[in-house]
């Protein structure tokens, strides 16, 4: 027999906030087939809004939505069961049950499936099936013998743990073939994050916005934080530098909840990454690994998590990648928290920052200027598209680095970009509330000198700032592009 509890399951989204962004992913899952239920894997870093997403797209349908519990000690697969159960009748309201196992949790979801669309989230399906060797397989079984009957079904498994989610999940053959989408959540963009401070009504200038944004990225639940009662400085101290701020303790719950045992080790790399981009070699001589692959699976891991990124180098004349790939530490956060939160944590358990503005920190706004870079590379689409660069015409595009050599000089690009038509694309940075001088200009030259540039191809410099522009700057012509990156806020 069916149960329907319509004033349960349906979701009220007159109660819910606007929902800012993810609207390619949203027309991906509306896209599925309808003649067949669906199964789709939904991956992203903590706090990113995946179960958000799975949410809005339940807009209109039944919405079911399960999730595991975070594992300690001595946590069990009962434990996991009878969390799974309470959040059961609570949906239904039905009195209290206990599922012996899963393929007996699962049939009695079925039970009370209907053919109206519905959509079954399982959230940190990671923590919900990690204490049972058979969750995975009773999964396969009722999706194949149960759940394929609904073709109005969406069965969306989601986790922040991706590597329990590529081991369990995408690699495994019982589930070969069955998935239908792979989602992957991306921070938000500059110019969704800035329509999500907004909405919050947060009243900051668009130079207070990017100070946000250069700490927290664009991940919707720390943006959510953000008081629309105080300006930036403000609300970073309070989430950042006091001992009960929401920020001050997220780093740790971060490798905890990913990473349980391994943690450790995972925070060491990234701590070894904030310093700047290193090679595999590099990171192994830093972190005393020896040669072999177990420290390239751990950087693969956080690739995966969505902490680091992977920029390869390449040759200007061969136009070839490199051998050597250079890891980077992508997410703002961390990042803020390695290099400003963390080697203040003494002074912050004291409360030393309660009433000291952060301009008193020692280089804050360089601090905010390295940090901003970093927010910029994560929207590179953005800065390509005002550059004017097809991306069928780039050859790559990176944050470089030329390594001293006997031949040459050492030199650091904030991001080149190489086209076919053989030009260099030169990006520089500036995060400053001031105008730009033509100290910039000299500071291009010199990079540009150092470059091992073969004959015949172009340079094309490009400045990207916030504060403004000198006249001088402006009229000696020297970019061919000059980015303000307040016009990004309303892309």
């Amino acid at each position: 027999m069916n149960y329907h509890v319509l004033d349960i399951t349906y979701v009220d989204y007159k109660i819910m906030e606007k929902f800012i962004g993810r609207q390619h992913e949203l027309q991906m899952l509306s896209e599925q087939p309808r003649h067949k239920a669906n199964l789709v894997v939904l991956r992203g870093r903590r706090r990113i809004g995946k179960s958000r997403l799975a949410a809005e797209f339940a807009k209109g349908k039944i919405f079911l939505s399960f999730s595991g519990v975070p594992p300690q000690e001595g946590t069990t697969a009962q434990d996991q069961l009878d969390e799974f159960a309470r959040q059961f009748y609570s949906h239904f309201k039905l009195p209290p049950i206990t599922f012996k196992n899963w393929s007996d949790a699962f049939a009695n979801l079925t039970d009370r499936l209907t053919q109206e669309p519905t959509v079954i989230l399982l959230d940190e399906i990671s923590w919900m099936g990690n204490e049972d060797l058979l969750f995975v397989g009773k999964l396969k079984n009722w999706w194949d013998l149960h759940l394929q009957k609904y073709p109005n079904l969406t069965l969306i498994l989601c986790g922040s743990v991706s590597i329990w989610i590529e081991e369990n999940i995408i690699n495994s053959t019982a589930l070969f073939g069955r998935i239908s989408l792979f989602l992957y959540l991306e921070e938000l963009s500059i110019a969704e994050s800035y329509e999500f401070l907004r909405h919050l009504n947060f009243k900051g200038s668009d130079y207070d916005v990017f100070k946000i944004l250069s700490v927290t990225g664009g991940v919707p639940w720390y943006l959510e934080q953000v008081s629309p009662l105080l300006l930036a400085d403000e609300n970073i101290r309070n989430l950042c530098f006091l001992k009960e701020g929401l920020l001050t303790h997220e780093f740790d719950r971060i490798f905890t909840d990913l990473f349980d045992v391994r943690g450790a080790i995972y925070k060491k790399i990234v701590q070894a990454l904030s310093d700047g981009m290193k090679t595999l070699a590099e990171l192994r001589t830093t972190l005393g690994y020896k040669q072999g692959g177990v420290l390239g699976r751990y950087l693969k891991d956080l690739f995966k998590a969505g902490f680091i990124s992977v920029d390869n180098t390449w040759s200007f004349k061969s136009k070839k990648e490199g051998k050597q790939s250079l890891y980077r530490l992508s997410d703002n956060y961390l990042r803020f928290y390695i290099k400003y939160i963390e080697p203040n944590l003494g002074r912050i358990n004291k409360n030393t920052f309660l009433n000291l503005p952060l301009s008193d920190l020692l280089g804050w706004d360089s601090i905010m200027g390295l940090q901003v870079e970093n927010l910029i590379l994560k929207n590179r689409q953005t800065l390509l598209k005002k550059i004017g660069v097809l991306p069928q015409d780039i050859v790559n595009e990176n944050p470089y680095i030329q390594k001293q050599t006997k031949q040459h000089r050492g030199c650091q690009v904030d991001y080149l970009i190489q086209t076919k038509a053989n030009n260099l694309i030169v990006c520089e940075f500036k995060f400053q509330n001031r105008n730009v001088g033509n100290e910039v200009i000299d500071a291009i030259k010199e990079k540009v000198k150092r470059l091992s540039i073969p004959r015949g191809f172009g340079v094309a410099p490009v400045l990207v700032h916030m504060g403004g522009v000198s006249d001088s700057v402006v009229e000696s012509q020297y970019f061919y592009r000059i980015i303000d990156l307040r016009d990004w806020l309303e892309e």
